[in-house]
């Protein structure tokens, strides 16, 4: 059963290849989206919340995080929910927008996530699809020149893009819940962020 209490905060998903430039479109959107509807923003990046885990937790499970990502490997899907969800139940009082970027990767975070905006009564959220090809965004990441961005890594994170995100944005094209949009990302950033904030209408 839907929870039929609605709130005034909106809830924005950002999904996008390595390499798309959506951290910098989410700082864009999210410095417009507190002067245009004046509410404060809770910001769940899951690559910085997996990162201050390592750093300020002393845990077994900490230090196991830690081990994963210096590795390479893919945490589960379960520490990743933790920390996202945790975030929200920690500062989320029902008057603040809500940035979810980094998650979710897979379908059952979808599917999970959907289901806690409707807890929190979030009327229609919005899924931001910032596309670009896998060759463009292949030639973006090596010309950045980063040590973790190897061809073999960056083959690597668009074979898991392509095999697993693909299904969670599958998952949303087609949620009643939400509302998809999906944004041309091969183009500068003052065009990409001007076609974003064409089509996701604010308030």
């Amino acid at each position: 059963m839907e929870n039929t209490n609605k709130s005034e905060s909106q809830a924005y998903i950002f999904i996008g290849r390595s390499g798309c430039g959506k951290g910098t479109q989410v700082e864009l959107f999210k410095k417009e989206l507190g002067e245009k509807t004046g509410l404060e923003t809770i910001h769940v990046e899951t690559g910085s919340l997996l990162r201050d885990f390592t750093k300020n937790n002393g845990s077994y499970s900490a230090e196991r995080t830690g081990e994963v990502i210096y590795t390479g490997g893919l945490m589960p899907e379960a520490m990743v929910i933790y920390l996202w969800m945790r975030k929200v139940v920690e500062n989320f009082t029902g008057k603040e927008n809500l940035i979810f970027d980094g998650a979710p990767r897979k379908i059952n975070e979808a599917i999970l996530l959907d289901g806690a905006l409707n807890f929190y009564g979030i009327k229609k959220y919005k899924v931001i699809y910032i596309n670009v090809s896998k060759e463009w965004a292949t030639e973006r990441l090596l010309a950045r020149q980063r040590k973790d961005d190897s061809v073999e890594g960056i083959n690597k994170r668009m074979e898991w893009f392509d095999n697993e995100v693909m299904k969670s944005i599958e998952f949303f094209q087609v949620d009643q819940h939400g509302e998809f949009i999906e944004v041309n990302g091969e183009q500068s950033i003052e065009d990409v962020h001007k076609e974003l904030m064409s089509k996701v209408k604010i308030g």
